[in-house]
């Protein structure tokens, strides 16, 4: 297992000291939102591009991939009745996996509650249709580019359109894709009924990303989940992806969370490892 980070946390940082500062931390990857970087990956020129990848060299850290794909453009929707909306949300997909591909990241994760809620007038089978639909082009890109789609299980709060875990695998088994998987996080496993470490073993084999936060919006081990179980399923069952930070109060400020999170994470996994 290897500690990664998302790069939104770093508010006003240019992306070269988010990577130096990360890799000093330890961590071995930075997990990156599109919408901090342009309006469109599609105005991201090939040249930036490659120097947003040689910047992750130099400063010894892998970037492990796309997240929080659909907050820009404005306008995209994944289950609209809209086909004309959803062409455009299909085709700005496939620009993902490029882009994804090309600074060397490996997933891309598939939240987005907002854009993939199903909209007012439709049934859960008729988005689950529109959504299948939607994605199969840039998926069929993701296995020509050597990427992975993981579509992320989230909270009722946030969406109406996949909550659980198994809802996802479901999800993933009709893409019949080994560039189709999903992707496990903490906050959203909280809300489910299961017990976190039944639903990792539950997953297993189906799941290749690892969001590690806590419901209070914090780090790992910033709240009350313990690590500890989770890293001990996950090991269990041989999950050797990255265990990615995602938090979404920056209260605490950037470089206290980056740290924190990652001696909490590094602390747990010492933990399991004596165990």
């Amino acid at each position: 297992m290897r500690f990664a980070i998302c790069n939104e946390l770093f508010v006003g940082w240019e992306l070269r000291r988010v990577f130096q500062f990360c890799a000093g931390l330890g961590y071995h990857a930075v997990e990156l939102a599109p919408f901090t970087l342009a309006e469109s990956v599609s105005v991201i020129t090939p040249e930036e591009r490659r120097s947003i990848r040689q910047m992750a060299r130099e400063a010894g850290i892998e970037i492990a991939g796309l997240h929080w794909l659909l907050v820009k453009p404005a306008g995209l929707h994944l289950t609209t009745p809209d086909a004309q909306v959803r062409r455009r949300t299909a085709d700005y997909l496939v620009e993902l996996v490029h882009f994804c591909a090309d600074v060397g990241g490996k997933v891309l994760v598939l939240g987005s509650p907002k854009q993939r809620s199903i909209p007012e007038g439709s049934t859960y089978e008729q988005a689950w249709e529109r959504a299948l639909e939607t994605l199969r082009p840039a998926v069929k890109a993701a296995e020509a580019r050597g990427v992975t789609w993981c579509i992320e299980p989230l909270s009722p709060a946030e969406t109406d359109f996949l909550n659980r875990a198994e809802d996802a695998i479901r999800f993933v088994q009709a893409l019949d894709s080994p560039s189709a998987r999903m992707i496990l996080d903490v906050k959203a496993m909280s809300t489910e009924a299961k017990p976190i470490p039944q639903i990792i073993r539950d997953s297993a084999g189906w799941f290749a990303h690892f969001h590690a936060n806590d419901p209070n919006l914090k780090g790992p081990g910033m709240g009350e989940v313990d690590f500890v179980p989770i890293l001990r399923a996950l090991r269990a069952v041989g999950y050797a992806g990255y265990l990615s930070v995602e938090v979404f109060d920056y209260s605490d400020g950037a470089e206290r969370i980056a740290e924190q999170s990652i001696r909490n994470l590094q602390s747990a996994l010492e933990a399991v490892s004596h165990l």
